[in-house]
């Protein structure tokens, strides 16, 4: 009757931007991420028949802009005529500023739900499940390096290395405290129907995809780095180019990417990635960590650095 599950957010190395099916919430696009290992949502799912309907807590407030997507993905797992739940997140660090919070949300709340009423789902039934809820979601299923794929019926996730098979190291520079403006998915809608930039982003993609994967089969930093660099430009091309412009960037998101640009002309190992939000994500090889933390700490404007190895993918806690 409860269950608690616990999930990391990931960093999409290779972007997804844009949908193809809004209804079925699925990507327009495949996309490669990492699972952190120090950040952390974990969600309790309680079966309480008292309730008149269901109730949800975020770091021990109760929320109700989220409610109902919380109540729609737990709808999906065991159905429309449930019993009520009470729904209890907590999360270490910010929510809706970029980090992939709603990934780490919905990977461990599909798994909580599942366990809490008591239902046995295949991982990769629950990915598609999560991904119903927040398309990242899916790849926060799995731990190391995730492939998300995007095929004609559904979604797919499948792991590409372990955390241990190339243990990186990856720092969050927080440039920005709270949400930010536009929501993700609102954002994806306007630079789909009016970016000029978008259909080329779309066309894009699969090499991109083909690029990365053989750049992490290789643990190629300098491979991948490029390339993924390369794809978070083009998705905030797309994104600059919407009307309105979806601009989630601030001046220390870019005083940090010229950090990072610094840090490579001395041979630094080290790569910049920037989702949706003003938070810069550099990812370097173990013995170079101290180097970048030290820059990107002396960069104006950053406000708090997180520090993350790669970790594994959505778990249960207790039952």
């Amino acid at each position: 009757m409860r269950a608690s599950a616990i999930a990391q957010p990931n960093i999409a190395v290779i972007k997804y931007w844009g949908k193809r099916d809004l209804a079925r919430n699925l990507p327009a696009v495949g996309s490669i991420s990492v699972t952190l290992s120090t950040l952390y949502t974990e969600m309790q799912v309680e079966i309480d028949t008292a309730l008149a309907g269901d109730v949800l807590l975020v770091n021990a407030e109760e929320n109700r802009s989220m409610l109902a997507r919380v109540s729609d993905c737990v709808d999906i797992i065991a159905g429309i005529d449930r019993p009520a739940v009470r729904v209890s997140s907590k999360s270490n660090f910010p929510i809706a500023a970029g980090i992939a919070s709603s990934a780490s949300a919905f990977a461990a709340l599909v798994v909580a739900a599942a366990a809490a009423f008591g239902l046995s789902i295949p991982r990769n039934r629950l990915a598609q499940l999560a991904g119903r809820a927040s398309g990242s979601a899916a790849r926060s299923m799995l731990g190391g390096f995730v492939e998300l794929e995007n095929d004609t019926d559904n979604i797919r996730v499948g792991s590409l290395l372990s955390a241990a098979d190339w243990p990186l190291e990856i720092l969050i520079a927080i440039t920005a405290p709270g949400p930010k403006p536009v929501s993700s998915g609102d954002a994806m809608e306007i630079s789909r129907r009016t970016s000029p930039f978008y259909d080329l982003w779309i066309e894009q993609q699969a090499a991109d995809l083909a690029e990365a994967r053989a750049a992490i089969r290789q643990r190629d930093l300098q491979r991948l780095g490029a390339i993924a660099e390369h794809n978070c430009l083009k998705m905030h091309s797309v994104m600059w180019g919407s009307r309105p412009p979806m601009i989630y960037w601030n001046s220390a998101t870019i005083a940090c990417m010229q950090t990072i640009r610094e840090l490579q002309a001395r041979g630094v190992a080290v790569f910049f990635t920037i989702d949706a939000g003003p938070q810069l994500k550099a990812i370097c090889a173990a013995a170079d960590v101290m180097t970048v933390r030290t820059a990107l700490l002396a960069t104006d404007g950053v406000l708090e650095l997180m520090q993350s190895g790669i970790g594994e993918g959505a778990r249960l806690v207790s039952a």
